[in-house]
């Protein structure tokens, strides 16, 4: 007896091979009907045996491609009327409906083999690509995702692409940028004035000018690189120079391979399977000794960021590049503060001044997007940016859980899948390493890293991607959520977007707050928890500045149950460039006028006698509970760094030096005013100081501070538990990317019987902000 079956699929299954996949395996089953793309999924329309189309729905979801990812299946059963032959159909768009969007994925093996292979027609094609890898969320326009919806739609298929692109057996069946030498987009060498370079050898003529020292902008999926010899003093300084990047932050690396890797890192088994991984994270490794990169690439650190190439054209650099060069620079191509630059012309335009050659091709970006930044620590992977190509593993287990520092290629624009479903909301993220999210159902679509909001062109950046996800997701929000700070771009973004669209409403969000429940809704957790955020900067109910808050929180609200004793910041926002400021007002709120001779000769009497006058004064210092100027306090007090060139340069390098075996720690206070909780560290202060002049290495005193931290966070967390009964602790906020204190915090937390949340599929720096905007916007609408 026959039975025909409507399946709709909900998830990540359009533009990964989804459909052939079905067209295979309902042909093999001898089943009649058809699948096709919606604006919401994908429709399968079985008929056939009965036994078989119970076959085929037991089947397809568990074999399915490795790309795709189902989030829904809806079975219904349909009238049996003698459908055709099974096949493959156009695209239906449904009015208001969506489908995720597969993020950029890393060529794969398959393709890689053909590349390298004399024999095939895709040798050395810089372009190849089939279902299961290639360019995705960059070359979108709208959806459903077919080609006349790309960049791609400039180039038409020749008749041997068509012929794969239209067999159901192949590889390519229905791959969207398929294309090749005759058909499809092509590259190009040209000087920093523009003028094309004429050789039948491009690729080989851009690595002979690498090795001799120069720079090159190289287009990519989501943008342009700057490249350069890794291990070249000259070329990294110079670069530095030209780009505007600070002396001495840290620069992205591209490696040859794994092998390579391992020489100049350490790489343990949870690192190798993210370097390898389809998405291609940034991953930190720490170097090993006598590492031949060049002491400029991430001086005073003792981590670099290394990816493996991910596009054909990566891989034809290397292959044509070694032995000579393993290892290149593969930085953002822009200027520092800057977007990341996506077009040709604009390239020649910004970058003309820093790269002395550029590498580009005729493939549009539609939609620029980073390279994404994770970390391993403790066999946790975190995710620190989220950006190109991402697949998130589940928090927990056994061989780590990801910490992610920038969401960006790979992970962008896979949605956030929650256990409750939220209304249409646009929350607007944080000011610095801003993401924005849109909510729709129980999905959270976090765009790629997009950066500080500093300038026009950002700003610009950010509203064009606002707009495209919209699109993409067809949402049209109801509620802007926002930070409560009013001067920031987003506040003012959010007044512009309700003053336009009156029917729009509005609300300001307090940033810790949203730091906390973007760590519980990740994780699927919706009760009141102890949420400590730690970080360096967040606008505060009372006005002033946050950082090191305890709070009882749960989606609708929060109490502060305790947090660091306030302390002047002098010179407001200029003493986040400059910790001896903190330094000064820690040491003032110590021992007032009368500072150690010691600090009065490195940093002047003058300039200390003025910093104590203004704090002395109340002039121009607001008051701030922030962990990360603590620590930019600690560091000027060691030395470590009087002036930062990047953000936490203090914190970072303070972290850097700090002995992994020294338990012992400093003594704090903690009092309780008005039912709040308030951690004094003067006594932590004196004890630095006296360690100083006991001759102890920064080393030892920066371990016993980590280690004071870690023991004032119990502590409270200690006394917030007894008097409220609650168990779980949700950590977030930025000083929770420093692999010593979470890597101790954590199991020290743990041996107390606290249940510990972490970040694992956005940053827990301001990148995972709009996660915890929209979710509360949600529910206190």
């Amino acid at each position: 007896m026959n039975k025909a079956v409507r399946i709709t699929v909900k998830g990540i299954v359009q533009g990964v091979g989804f459909r052939p996949y079905i067209y295979r395996l309902a042909k093999s089953l001898s089943l009649r009907g058809s699948v096709y793309n919606t604006s919401s999924g994908v429709v399968i329309e079985v008929e056939g045996d009965r036994n078989a189309v119970k076959g085929f729905v037991e089947k397809f979801p568990v074999s399915a491609p490795p790309l795709a990812k189902i989030d829904n299946i809806e079975i219904e059963t349909a009238q049996v009327k003698k459908r055709l032959p099974f096949e493959i159909i156009d695209s239906l768009p449904e009015e208001g409906r969506f489908v995720p969007v597969s993020p950029d994925i890393s060529i794969c093996s398959d393709c890689l083999s053909e590349m390298l292979s004399p024999a095939d027609r895709r040798y050395q094609y810089p372009f190849i690509n089939c279902t299961n890898c290639g360019p995705r969320l960059t070359i979108i326009r709208n959806i459903p995702y077919d080609r006349e919806k790309t960049t791609m739609s400039k180039f038409q298929m020749c008749a041997d692409c068509l012929a794969e692109y239209s067999e159901p057996s192949n590889r390519r069946y229905h791959a969207q940028p398929n294309a090749c030498y005759q058909c499809g987009p092509s590259i190009c060498l040209l000087k920093n004035n523009g003028s094309e370079i004429e050789s039948s050898a491009l690729i080989q003529q851009a690595t002979i000018l690498l090795q001799q020292g120069n720079i090159i902008a190289i287009k990519g999926i989501g943008g342009f690189h700057l490249a350069c010899d890794a291990t070249n003093d000259t070329v990294v300084q110079e670069l530095r120079k030209r780009k505007g990047r600070e002396e001495d932050k840290p620069l992205a690396l591209m490696l040859l391979d794994l092998t390579t890797v391992k020489r100049y890192c350490e790489v343990s088994e949870e690192e190798e399977r993210l370097l390898t991984a389809s998405s291609r994270p940034i991953v930190l490794l720490k170097k090993l000794p006598n590492c031949p990169i060049s002491t400029y690439i991430a001086p005073n650190n003792n981590f670099l960021g290394i990816m493996l190439p991910y596009t054909p054209l990566h891989y034809l650099l290397f292959q044509a590049i070694k032995p000579k060069i393993l290892a290149l620079v593969m930085t953002s191509g822009n200027f520092s503060d800057e977007p990341l630059t996506k077009d040709n012309d604009e390239a020649i335009k910004r970058l003309g001044n820093i790269a002395d050659y550029f590498l580009m091709h005729n493939r549009d970006i539609h939609s620029r997007c980073d390279d994404s930044l994770t970390s391993v620590l403790d066999s946790k992977e975190t995710i620190i940016r989220r950006s190109r190509g991402y697949a998130v593993s589940p928090a927990g287990g056994g061989k780590g859980v990801e910490i992610i520092i920038r969401r960006a290629r790979g992970y962008a624009p896979l949605p956030i899948v929650l256990k409750f479903s939220l209304g249409q909301i646009l929350a607007l993220g944080a000011e610095l390493k801003n993401t924005f999210c849109l909510t729709r159902d129980n999905y959270a679509f976090i765009s790629q890293h997009i950066g500080d909001l500093k300038n026009y062109e950002t700003l610009n950046y950010y509203k064009e991607s606002i707009e495209h996800f919209k699109r993409l997701f067809r949402i049209e929000p109801e509620i802007i959520a926002h930070d409560l700070h009013p001067d920031y771009l987003s506040t003012k973004f959010a007044i512009e977007l309700s003053t336009l669209n009156p029917q729009l409403s509005t609300l300001g969000i307090q940033h810790h707050h949203a730091h906390i429940v973007a760590c519980m809704a990740e994780n699927g957790i919706d009760e009141k928890v102890i949420g400590l955020a730690m970080d360096g900067v967040g606008y505060g109910t009372d006005g002033n500045v946050w950082g090191c808050e305890f709070l009882l929180t749960d989606y609708l609200g929060f109490e502060r149950a305790g947090h660091l004793k306030y302390i002047p910041m002098p010179g407001g926002d200029k003493a986040t460039e400059e910790p001896w400021r903190m330094a000064v007002s820690y040491l003032y709120s110590v021992y007032g006028k009368t500072l150690p001779s010691r600090f009065l000769k490195r940093w002047g009497e003058e300039k200390v006698s003025f910093m104590i006058k203004m704090l002395k004064q109340g002039i121009n210092s607001p008051l701030t509970s922030s962990a990360g100027r603590l620590f930019d306090a600690v560091a000027g007090i060691l030395g470590i760094r009087n002036k930062v060139n990047y953000e936490a340069q203090a914190a970072i390098e303070l972290e850097m030096v700090a002995d992994e075996h020294e338990i012992s720690r400093y003594e704090f206070d903690v009092c309780d005013k008005e039912s709040t909780l308030i951690i004094d560290p003067t006594k932590a202060i004196l004890g630095i100081v006296r360690d100083m002049d006991l001759g102890l290495n920064s080393s030892i005193i920066s371990a016993r501070f980590h280690n004071t931290v870690i023991e004032f966070a119990l502590e409270i967390c200690r006394r917030v538990r007894s008097k409220t009964g609650i168990n779980k602790v949700a950590l977030s906020g930025g000083v929770f990317q420093n692999r010593y204190l979470l890597e101790r915090i954590k199991p020290r937390l743990e041996k107390e019987e606290f249940v510990v949340i972490l970040h694992s599929k956005v940053p827990s720096n301001d990148g995972g902000i709009s996660l915890g905007q929209a979710v509360i916007a949600d529910r206190t609408r």
